[in-house]
């Protein structure tokens, strides 16, 4: 990790650097610390279809169409907890989900849930990768597991391919690149190189997983996704978040994971996605005139943030040169 740092690829999450030393380090999570139990969530599986959406919609990574998994997973991670305590009333216990300074994937790769593959997510051989990782640190003294699962990639080199961003190298992902990146991490403007790539995406982007063989329809017991993660916010309707207030932001991302997508951030990805969607729909389908009406009103409101109007100017220029 401190190689990946080193080069600069964590983007403007500043906070991966600043908290490097303790992810190495779970003992300093919890003092103490002997053992990690490691669970994996499935929100999706293999066997389900990739999810399309209307035209004019921006489009949403799966694992936050449903309910927040941070609270669905320290639910239970905090009855497991309990019941250690119930039953070792000495040992001391931490629950964790992906917000804990825990290198959380290695963890679950030592403890045999699967293989890191090279999008660099963990990947299962039977169940993919559509999974959410957990876990619990305890005092305890636990058996290691000694199920070891290698690496199935082999040659494949899909979701290198199919990257609209080409963020992902072999085992490593350039997060400055990412589009999950982009629209959920980075505060700042998004490079115009990016733009196009990013597509119809608003939040996260799941093309490596989609395209992954692993993650292909199979027979026989593939796992059942928690029925907390089925929702209905596959999309949302561009124009819709592109007028936006933080009433309606906050509305829109109740009990969801997509709260830390601020309203700006959310506006700038609208504002690309629209751009993207008149070029690919072209300028006279009945999506592309409710598209461009909202850009021009998002240019033309003087009361709107100035970074927005002048993206939304920025795409319409766009939208001109190329239609």
């Amino acid at each position: 990790m401190r190689a990946w740092l080193a080069q600069g690829k964590h983007g403007s999450m500043a906070y991966l650097a600043e908290r490097a030393d303790l992810k190495a380090d779970p003992a300093q999570l919890l003092e103490g610390a002997r053992s990690a139990v490691m669970v994996a969530d499935l929100y999706a599986t293999r066997n389900d279809d990739i999810v399309d959406v209307p035209d004019g919609h921006g489009r949403v990574a799966r694992y936050a169409h449903g309910r927040d998994y941070h609270a669905v997973m320290k639910k239970r991670l905090h009855a497991l907890c309990d019941e250690i305590i119930e039953r070792w009333p000495d040992a001391r216990t931490r629950a964790f989900v992906d917000t804990a300074p825990v290198h959380e994937r290695e963890l679950a790769l030592a403890a045999g849930l699967g293989w890191i593959g090279k999008h660099t997510l963990l990947i299962h051989p039977k169940l993919g990768s559509w999974m959410l990782l957990g876990g619990v640190l305890t005092t305890l003294e636990l058996d290691v597991s000694e199920r070891e699962e290698f690496d199935h990639c082999g040659t494949c080199t899909r979701c290198i391919d199919a990257c609209p961003t080409d963020a992902i190298t072999p085992y490593s992902v350039d997060a400055s690149r990412c589009i999950s990146y982009l629209t959920i991490e980075r505060r700042e403007p998004v490079p115009s190189e990016f733009e196009r790539g990013m597509g119809d995406w608003i939040f996260g982007c799941d093309v490596c997983q989609e395209v992954c063989p692993h993650n292909s329809p199979r027979s026989g017991n593939v796992g059942e996704a928690h029925s907390a993660y089925a929702g209905d916010r596959a999309s949302f309707d561009l124009v819709d978040v592109m007028g936006w207030d933080e009433g309606a932001r906050r509305t829109a991302f109740a009990m969801s994971a997509m709260k830390r997508a601020k309203l700006g951030m959310m506006g700038r990805n609208a504002v690309i996605a629209a751009g993207n969607e008149i070029e690919r729909l072209g300028p006279d389908h009945p999506a592309s005139q409710r598209l461009l009406e909202s850009l021009r009103g998002v240019l033309e409101d003087k009361s709107s943030d100035a970074e927005a109007r002048l993206l939304a100017a920025t795409t319409l220029e766009r939208c001109g040169r190329s239609l």
